[in-house]
């Protein structure tokens, strides 16, 4: 059993790589965002053996534990994937947080002193991480770009003898048991490393849940006589706003924290929570983030995120909340945008140029 430790390099290495796109293919556009895409990381009039040479170098970039390294280098896919993930997963929660006083800030320092302590923003990214990993793995898999898998076949599809399986849908069982491999299984000893694994598979099971069943209909006159059906994910910022709402109502259970350290001494199951019975695990059975620590205010610059002096705010939406009282600052500009747009037969898009005055707020230091 693993003591959780592949998980938490992982995260602490993650998000703060380099893209490896960028590293194999300067000239190459990498956008990562919905996992649809066609990524080619190897050129295709490479020889077989350089091939391989060059998807081992692809996994050695990525800084992976042994074990870790072993699983990409069995599947060319795996590597692009993998920093597919990585970028998606930082987006996404850069997005969530966009309005908070922490708007993941995932400077190396920042990252390192987080991932160190029980916050929920901690609990919020081992979520979105694992949940990223599975997203990306299960689209590749259903593209194309994936050696080891292919699509999901779905054979519990209700109704089956009135469907015609023909999509080629996305594959979360294989995906969903490589992640579980790859970021290490949870150990009976190390609390801490309890509670990330269970936030880890609260991310998964968030994609569980958003999997749907589309259909297209086929037959005379567009009757559904036939119908074609495959299994999809959610869209990620389906996944990413899930989990921030379970960001929001994250339960705390009771640590004893060495403030020298961050170390984790004892959990508790939080009150009104009982955890499994005869199970041994203090950790309550429940499909929510859990987290340790209480979250600092993120005001000032500190150990754990640059404070918010100098933020861009709404004002009548958060200025007074992420300015931490201090006040804000307004400045007028001028900007140009396209406006009054009209369809032109055929078959492009007219514009206006137009003026207009705004003005912006930042948060006072």
């Amino acid at each position: 059993m693993l003591d959780g430790s592949l998980l938490a390099r992982w995260l602490a290495a993650a998000f703060g790589l380099t893209l490896l796109l960028a590293a194999l293919r300067p000239s190459a556009a990498y956008f990562g965002l919905t996992g649809s895409e066609p990524l080619t990381i190897l050129p295709l009039t490479l020889e077989p053996e350089t091939a391989a040479q060059a998807h081992y170098k692809a996994c050695d970039r990525l800084k992976l534990e042994r074990k870790q390294r072993r699983m990409c280098r069995r599947d060319p896919g795996v590597a692009e994937t993998l920093v597919e993930a990585v970028s998606m997963s930082a987006l996404e929660c850069q997005y969530q947080f966009r309005f908070e006083r922490w708007n993941c800030s995932l400077e190396g320092r920042y990252r390192a002193s987080l991932l160190k302590r029980g916050f929920k923003e901690t609990a919020f990214l081992y979520a979105i991480s694992s949940a990223g990993l599975t997203h990306a793995l299960a689209k590749a898999c259903s593209a194309g770009r994936m050696e080891r898998c292919t699509c999901d076949e779905a054979p519990d599809l209700e109704n089956r003898e009135a469907w015609q399986w023909g999509g080629c849908g996305d594959n979360l069982k294989y995906s969903s048991k490589f992640v579980k491999e790859f970021l290490g299984r949870r150990s009976s000893k190390d609390l801490r490393a309890r509670v990330d694994f269970h936030n880890n598979l609260v991310g998964v099971k968030v994609i569980k849940a958003g999997v749907e069943t589309t259909c297209k209909c086929h037959g005379v006159s567009g009757s559904c006589t036939v119908r074609t059906c495959w299994r999809q994910l959610a869209p990620f910022h389906e996944v990413g706003k899930h989990l921030k709402h379970k960001y929001e109502t994250a339960l705390k259970v009771g640590s004893t924290t060495n403030e020298a350290t961050g170390e984790a001494g004892a959990i508790a199951p939080p009150r009104g929570r009982a955890s499994g019975a005869g199970s041994g695990d203090p950790l309550p059975r429940t499909p929510e983030l859990v987290h340790l620590d209480d979250s600092p205010s993120f005001c000032l610059a500190g150990r754990f995120s640059p404070g918010t002096a100098g933020r861009r705010c709404h004002r009548e939406k958060n200025c007074e909340s992420i300015c931490c009282g201090r006040g804000h600052n307004t400045q007028s500009r001028v900007v140009t945008r396209p406006c009054q747009c009209q369809v032109r037969w055929c078959c492009y898009v007219e514009c206006r140029q137009c003026t207009q005055r705004e003005e912006v707020y930042t948060c006072k230091g």
